[in-house]
């Protein structure tokens, strides 16, 4: 997920991008007319992406909060008052209810 489109206090939504078809069809054709020694990582490469388009929105908009926290450093419980907090201090244009919204997917879908 490269990240989330107007985030204001109005808005609660969430919108998840995804690139990974692209990447992936990239990957393909540079697999196809790839030498051998690259081969092995391209093949690699190429399957690794194809798993992450599998992952669902929600479990994008999991991975996004949990890296938000990282970001901030925050080490805690995923379900405290705090990691809404620090998931607001990393976001301060997220609203209370998209911020707590975000933290139940985070707890909804592990890592």
């Amino acid at each position: 997920m490269t990240g989330i489109a107007v985030l204001n206090r109005k808005h609660n939504h969430v919108l998840v991008t995804r690139d990974a078809d692209v990447v992936a069809a990239a990957l393909r054709g540079a697999l196809a007319e790839a030498p051998a020694g690259e081969r092995p990582g391209l093949e690699r490469a190429v399957a690794l992406v194809e798993s992450t388009a599998e992952a669902t929105e929600a479990e994008l908009r999991a991975d996004w909060t949990r890296g938000r926290l990282a970001a901030v450093g925050f080490t805690g419980d995923l379900s405290s008052v705090a990691a809404t907090k620090a998931l607001r201090q990393a976001e301060p244009r997220l609203s209370l209810l998209a911020a707590v919204q975000l933290q139940k997917e985070a707890l909804t879908h592990p890592e």
